[in-house]
């Protein structure tokens, strides 16, 4: 026979320990998502810093330099749309791990690369592998948070751990290029990924969805954003009329308006035409493509201004963007509570406004402007989308159910990324002068334009998102 006193206490030490459990596999979700986004954030904004290293090192142009940026926004925003479906089909955190996985192989392959033709290529599937990771990771955060107090908080860390990664690359992009070459650049990422895979062993299982992964649609896509970057990057080396880039833009043109047809045909298309009727969901993808065309300009034109300009090494170049950096963390952290006191769509517009400010306080930079005085104009661009994006995330999370999280997040982020991608063509086409050097009237011109398209969608979050 048996002792009678134990036996009661069982059940209770059970009941006790397993919101422990779920706490820890909620936790080990969050952190995973924000090392995947961190990672493929870094990678952006690090490389920025070594494209004078790789241009040296590989004999690459402008043009080259360019392509090594938006090869890999380019994939990033085109096959996001497809990755957003794949995430609610296959599951949040079996995709999130084939996208990590992928997108370690690359950076080793980017990291080997011989030449500047090869780097691209890597970057292609680099960008690939992160249009996986993205969407996927956020999703696994909206899956593991049924709260939604406690989702917009993780969602906000989240967001913070991707604004951080973005101003701080430059700086850690800077210390590699110098202390070890700009492959370092890449090799980083092979430990961080193996980080990743090893908390995701932990993570419970994510529910799979029906979700059709449009073949046509993802195709289309991808035509129409590569006709309009090879259009807008090699018009300003190969000229506006030349045949290869008028066929570009009317390749961009013919798939563009062949997307639109295929997913309105398609029975389950992966971009439902429908969803961009709300108005909660579309201001938010408008916003987040001008807030990321001004971010990711920024960035590139800073870090070739310092370079190129103003003489300075790759280390000194990513820490101009120190406090820059501290001012992003600070304000992301407190975008959430002024977005609870104010309003969403208030912080969203302040947040445009401040960055419409940024690119035009740029403006008056020269080779000779002081470096405290550059410093200072760079606050606002720190302010900006740090105050702004938080609030637009959230806001579409809550504007969509939840089988259609992956979906909305990709759109988000596929509009984000072609924003910084358009950006840096841009900017690249501006930036060079009729002798190869930094052009700073172009510099101003392509800060005007975006100063433009940020004022437009400032206008249309004010009077077309109802306050909340």
């Amino acid at each position: 026979m048996s002792a009678p006193g134990p036996a009661p206490a069982a059940p209770r030490a059970a009941a006790a320990t397993a919101p422990a459990a779920s706490d820890r596999r909620r936790s080990g979700a969050l952190v995973a998502s924000l090392l995947g986004f961190t990672v493929i954030t870094i990678d952006v904004s690090a490389v920025n810093i070594a494209l004078p290293a790789i241009r040296d090192s590989l004999s690459g142009g402008m043009a080259g330099l360019q392509w090594v940026v938006d090869a890999y926004t380019l994939m990033f925003a085109a096959l996001m749309l497809s990755a957003g479906a794949l995430a609610d089909r296959a599951g949040a955190r079996r995709a999130y791990a084939w996208g990590v996985a992928l997108f370690t192989v690359a950076s080793l392959g980017c990291a080997l690369a011989p030449g500047i033709g090869v780097l691209v290529a890597a970057r292609v599937a680099q960008g690939g592998a992160a249009a996986v990771v993205m969407p996927a990771s956020l999703a696994l955060i909206r899956q593991s948070y049924e709260d939604v107090r406690a989702r917009a908080r993780a969602i906000a860390l989240w967001t913070v751990g991707g604004s951080v990664a973005m101003a701080a690359g430059p700086v850690l992009g800077g210390l590699l290029t110098d202390a070890a070459g700009w492959r370092s650049v890449f090799l980083l990422n092979l430990p961080v990924g193996a980080v990743i895979l090893g908390l995701l062993v932990r993570v419970e299982r994510s529910p799979r969805r029906p979700a059709a992964l449009d073949a046509g649609g993802q195709l289309t896509a991808v035509l129409a954003l590569a006709g309009l970057a090879f259009a807008v990057i090699e018009g300003g080396h190969l000229g506006w009329t030349s045949a290869p880039v008028l066929a570009a833009g009317a390749l961009a043109v013919a798939a563009g308006y062949a997307f639109r047809v295929v997913e309105a045909r398609h029975p389950r298309p992966m971009v439902p035409l429908g969803m961009l009727t709300d108005r909660r969901v579309a201001v938010p993808l408008a916003v987040g493509f001008a807030v990321n065309a001004a971010f990711y300009g920024g960035i590139f034109l800073l870090g070739l201004y310092y370079q190129q300009l103003r003489g300075m090494s790759g280390l000194e170049a990513g820490l101009m963007f120190v406090p820059m950096s501290a001012v992003v963390t600070a304000t992301n952290l407190v975008s959430p509570r002024l977005a609870e006191r104010i309003g969403r769509r208030q912080v969203i517009v302040v947040g445009q406004l401040v960055f419409t400010a940024a690119m035009v306080a740029l403006l008056p930079l020269s080779a000779h402007t002081p470096v405290w005085l550059v410093l200072v104009l760079l606050l606002p661009l720190s302010i900006g989308g740090a105050l702004a994006v938080p609030a637009l995330t959230a806001l579409l999370m809550d504007a969509v159910p939840a089988e259609r999280a992956g979906t909305a997040s990709g759109l988000l982020n596929a509009l984000r990324q072609t924003g910084g991608a358009l950006a840096v063509a841009l900017f690249g086409t501006l930036l060079v002068s009729a002798g190869g050097g930094f052009s700073l009237p172009g510099m101003r011109l392509g800060l005007l334009a975006v100063a433009a398209v940020l004022v437009v969608t400032a206008a249309l979050t004010r009077f077309l998102l109802r306050r909340e």
